[in-house]
């Protein structure tokens, strides 16, 4: 391709973010920093700090991300260097079932733990039936007034981004430092806290800067548990007062800056941490065989961790299929009407609806970013590619609150994005803002098919009479599709289930996705609950088909897609 036409696409790359990535947090930047005269105050973010309920927000954000972090690292370290050391039955389908906790949003999956671990669920009922528990004084399991429901619900979901990331840093791990180690007679203690921990530091710092921020900014789950006492439920909570109240914008940008200092930390400390022996193995890794008994253990230790993490999921199930769960271990009688009821309920299906409209959308408009920006940063050798890159991850770093926050602020009448408003439709606004949020996906696994793409095969296209763009078109594209398809079906997924832009950027029931449906169905009486369940599961066989086919199309790679 001429470097013009690259650089053009360069240009227009980096004039989409301007407009549609920094412009939005610009403006909320400037709102809380300057003054009604126009003048530059910390006076709004001072108040923040001073105020005792704020604090506690900002302080209980930061438990809740620090304890999901810990605890994905508790859970996914262990895994993940038993996974890449050893054999043990079922190891390539285990490993394949560690993507299930993904494929439902946290916050659906905390209907069910709440009705599972609730003061007047299934766990209690079973334990006052068996005589170990008082009726009137039963157990509160996720905490009352407290976070552990949330962090449970943020681990469980999460803990599968940081043990892909874990197992690619392995995967690329030299096993030949790790024998020179041994030959010299160190222990494998000492190898493992002096040679293999600090070389995949990088991809450790990597998958868990993604789930701090995920949990630092989580909204659904609290909103579920009805705990306000965080950051991002204050911010939700206080979106309907932008005119005059400067403090949600102080609040949203206290949050932005928490992230970027933890994005931009992992960036100094680990950008070069490949050189000091990530990359591609220089000699093969055999795996080594274990004795049946250990093997069958890890075995089991893989099978446990699977089944604690999709207990969300059997809760949401259950619930779905329920007449009545209450103060019982199971529910009173089974039902499928729920399932028909989600399709067919007056707020579920125009909100189906509205998610494939936006998502499509959201997912062609990936597709045509995220193809120039890999064949730049990948192709080319125009100044400024680097840039591009890393502009096009900066989505991963800043909360999907903090660019809903915004997007909404600044479509208001008399702003800038005013006009993305259709009247009171926020149809292109959800599509920018699903696509921004998604593009690393697509992004990550273009770049990944042009670095498997030769480009002699361009060059002779282009040598036989082939445009540029052409030779792109009908040599390159068809080779690097799976790719494609893959990156597209992530994006296309988790776009469906954004929380985050949906519940902020939708306020009309006419325009609801399916994640503001399932949270207004969980809020109503009556059989809400139930059929948010079944929208639930829905979204979670959905969901779950997706994850597999991207899977199945980039394998080991697909831990790179969720690698800030």
């Amino acid at each position: 391709m001429s470097r013009t036409f690259a650089f053009t696409i360069f240009c227009g790359v980096i004039a989409f973010f301007a407009f549609f990535f920094v412009l939005p947090i610009w403006e909320t930047v400037k709102a809380a920093f300057i003054s009604d005269k126009e003048t530059f105050t910390l006076q709004y973010v001072g108040t923040i700090f001073a105020n005792p309920v704020y604090r506690e927000g900002l302080v209980n954000s930061l438990i809740m991300a620090v304890g999901t972090t810990a605890g994905c690292l508790v859970l996914s370290l262990p895994l993940a260097l038993l996974y890449s050391k050893f054999e043990f039955p079922g190891r390539s389908v285990l490993n394949a079932l560690m993507l299930l906790p993904m494929i439902l949003p946290p916050f659906v999956g905390a209907i069910g733990v709440r009705a599972m671990l609730g003061q007047a669920g299934a766990l209690n009922s079973l334990l006052i039936k068996l005589g170990f528990m008082d009726a009137q004084h039963p157990a509160d399991w996720l905490g009352q007034g407290q976070m552990t429901g949330i962090i449970i619900m943020n681990v469980l979901h999460l803990f599968p981004i940081l043990y892909l990331n874990i197992v690619a840093a392995l995967s690329n791990l030299d096993p030949a430092l790790e024998e020179a180690a041994a030959n010299l007679g160190c222990p494998p203690q000492m190898r493992f806290w002096r040679i293999t921990l600090p070389l995949i530091m990088p991809g450790i710092f990597a998958g868990g800067t993604i789930v701090f921020i995920w949990a630092f900014t989580e909204l659904g789950v609290p909103l579920i548990f009805d705990f306000r006492r965080v950051t991002s439920v204050q911010i939700f909570d206080e979106i309907k007062d932008l005119s005059d109240n400067p403090l949600p914008y102080a609040l949203v940008v206290i949050m932005l800056l928490f992230s970027m200092a933890l994005y931009l930390l992992s960036k100094l400390v680990f950008e070069r941490g490949g050189v000091m022996g990530g990359g591609r193995a220089t000699t093969g890794r055999v795996m080594k065989q274990l004795p049946l008994g250990w093997a069958i253990a890890c075995s089991a230790v893989f099978a446990l961790c699977i089944a604690v993490s999709v207990v969300p999921h059997a809760g949401v199930l259950l619930l779905s299929v329920s007449t009545d769960w209450y103060q019982s271990v199971l529910p009173e009688s089974l039902t499928l009407k729920h399932f028909s009821e989600a399709l067919g309920h007056e707020l579920t299906l125009p909100s189906i609806a509205n998610s494939l409209k936006y998502s499509s959308l959201a997912v062609i408009l990936d597709l045509l970013l995220g193809i120039g920006i890999a064949y730049v940063t990948v192709r080319t050798r125009i100044w400024g590619r680097h840039l591009l890159d890393a502009v096009a991850m900066l989505p991963l770093a800043v909360p999907g609150l903090v660019l809903a926050f915004g997007y909404l602020a600044m479509a208001r009448e008399g702003r800038s994005l005013n006009w993305l408003m259709l009247g009171e439709n926020p149809l292109l606004l959800l599509v920018i803002a699903y696509a921004v949020r998604r593009l690393p996906y697509v992004v990550r696994s273009a770049s990944a098919g042009f670095q498997q793409i030769s480009p002699e095969l361009e060059y002779a296209a282009q040598n036989l009479g082939a445009p540029p763009l052409r030779a792109l078109a009908r040599v390159t594209l068809p080779l690097i599709m799976p790719n494609l398809i893959a990156g597209g079906l992530l994006a296309f997924a988790f776009a469906m289930l954004e929380v985050s832009d949906s519940m902020i950027l939708a306020q009309q029931s006419v325009h609801y996705p399916i994640t503001k449906a399932i949270y207004s169905l969980v809020a109503s009486l009556g059989n809400g609950p139930y059929i948010a369940s079944a929208l639930g599961v829905w979204a979670m066989v959905f969901l779950g088909i997706t994850l597999l086919g991207a899977g199945l199309l980039l394998g080991r790679k697909l831990g790179a897609l969720f690698r800030a």
